[in-house]
């Protein structure tokens, strides 16, 4: 029998590893944290997007977001403007140069991925793998706790 305490330190290991790496190689050819990436390739995959829905997709607070969203904004690479449908929350959108930015880490982010993941495990089974990945996501969501 598998013992899930061991499945769940090497995931949690190689989670930690891995974000360590990616954020190092942005870091290092892009002058961009990971966590900078992440929001920003949010933005650049929805039109409208508030502080709230960023917040949602990643799990964290309102707060904690809209302070990343400051800093992302100070180094130019998104803005806030008025929000049409409600004047209590502003939209946040890539900057021209937030495009450019994500577009050049985007090709960074994927090699790294193709590097430290997809050369290393075949294609049919990391196909299982996102398989699996999703349904442990899904029942996790379906117990009300994120």
């Amino acid at each position: 029998m598998v013992d899930l305490k061991l499945v769940f330190h090497d995931l949690v290991q190689f989670e930690i590893e891995l974000w360590n790496a990616v954020d190092a190689r942005l870091r290092a050819e892009c002058d961009l944290p990971l966590t900078w990436f992440e929001v920003m390739q949010l933005l650049a995959r929805r039109s409208e997007c508030r502080i709230q829905d960023v917040a949602e997709e990643f799990g964290i607070t309102v707060g904690g977001t809209s302070k990343v969203v400051d800093r992302i904004e100070a180094a130019g690479y998104c803005r806030r403007r008025a929000n049409p449908n409600d004047r209590r929350s502003s939209l946040v959108e890539l900057t021209p140069a937030g495009r450019r930015s994500v577009d050049r880490a985007m090709e960074v982010f994927e090699a790294e991925l193709g590097t430290r993941i997809g050369s290393v495990i075949p294609e049919q089974d990391l196909e299982r793998f996102a398989a699996t990945l999703s349904a442990l996501r899904a029942a996790g969501r379906s117990t009300g706790v994120r």
